[in-house]
């Protein structure tokens, strides 16, 4: 049995202007919303994750506790549990399925908490990756209904920078001889392993590698760790990593009818307080670029983790220091509210 439940968005449309028949959204919920209803906080997914990634920062032991929270753990379109190329029918399946923006993932979501949940402010939407991307999203799509947000090892855009690593990986799976521009009738094995191989030299730091730190993660070498990487993507289906790439490079929390492309308007818009945590070494979300978002949002801290474990510092349970960071900004956002 599936430990998520399933919301029947119906026909919904999307920013794009086309119409996902029959949308649904994958979600769990730990704890229980108070009669106030002031104690909600929301976890969207990051890019190879599900709401049981996400879990690892929820415990009785650290500050998120399910017995005084009410925590709402939501999947990404194109991660295989919520609407993706993997899980729809024609006309939208596999490489079919239209471009679902950060915008159209939060309006769902949205509706899940008031329809659904009873949820009509939340307390606190924090994130990693692309679950920070969406932390943004939130507070500036629905300024009035967030109080506070903790986007950590992600950014409000994606940067020029990060859709060239992105593509690089895109064309890395694309290139396999059985793709066939997506209609693959044998699995892309190989391409699957290169996209992954690829995307293991980003995810950490130069020094990281050279230092040998993947020892800490129990692995003898580095070709244990790359291989692990491949198999780890194995397990997607290649359509829905690509569905998901397209989601965050088009990434941009001012690209819609709100802000009309103004970045600047858009994250000034933004009232809910911010802890901005990104990762001395991250290699595709630099704190140079979360100072800049920073600078220009009303009430935003930036708090720098510094580590050479680059982009998956955050990578639930990997590392307890950085466990210890987040959970003492989530600790403050919630106390000062």
């Amino acid at each position: 049995m599936p430990d998520y439940q399933i919301l029947d968005l119906g026909d919904i449309a999307l920013q794009s202007g086309t119409v996902l028949p029959d949308a649904k959204l994958a979600y769990k919920t730990l704890g229980t919303l108070n009669a106030a209803g002031d104690n909600a906080i929301l976890i969207p997914s990051y890019y190879t994750g599900s709401h049981a990634g996400n879990e690892g920062y929820v415990a009785a032991s650290r500050v998120l506790d399910p017995e005084r929270h009410f925590i709402v753990l939501t999947n990404l379109f194109g991660n295989g549990l919520s609407s993706s190329p993997s899980n729809t029918p024609l006309p939208f399946d596999g490489p079919r399925f239209p471009l679902v923006t950060l915008y159209d993932n939060v309006a769902c979501q949205r509706r899940l908490l008031i329809e659904v949940l009873g949820v009509e402010r939340l307390a606190l939407v924090m994130g990693w990756s692309m679950g920070a991307l969406q932390s943004y999203q939130w507070a500036a799509q629905y300024p009035e209904a967030v109080d506070a947000i903790l986007p950590f090892c992600g950014s409000a855009k994606c940067s020029p920078h990060n859709f060239v690593f992105l593509d690089g990986v895109r064309v890395a799976l694309e290139a396999d001889g059985n793709w066939n521009g997506g209609d693959w009738q044998v699995q892309p094995e190989k391409g699957l392993r290169a996209f992954g191989r690829v995307y293991a030299g980003w995810a950490f730091s130069q020094a990281f590698y050279r230092e040998g730190l993947y020892r800490q993660l129990g692995f003898n070498s580095l070709e244990d760790l790359l291989l692990d990487w491949e198999e780890d993507h194995l397990t997607w289906d290649g359509n829905d990593l690509i569905a998901k790439l397209r989601t965050w490079q088009e990434g941009d929390i001012s690209d819609n009818r709100l802000y009309g492309g103004d970045f600047a308007k858009a994250l000034g818009a933004i009232k809910a307080r911010a802890i901005v945590v990104p990762c001395s070494t991250d290699l595709y979300f630099p704190p140079e670029d979360n100072a800049l978002e920073v600078a220009q949002m009303r009430n935003a801290e930036l708090r720098v983790f510094d580590s050479p474990y680059g982009h998956c510092v955050a990578s639930p349970g990997v590392h307890k220091d950085f466990q210890a960071f987040l959970d003492d900004a989530i600790e403050e956002l919630l106390g000062a509210g």
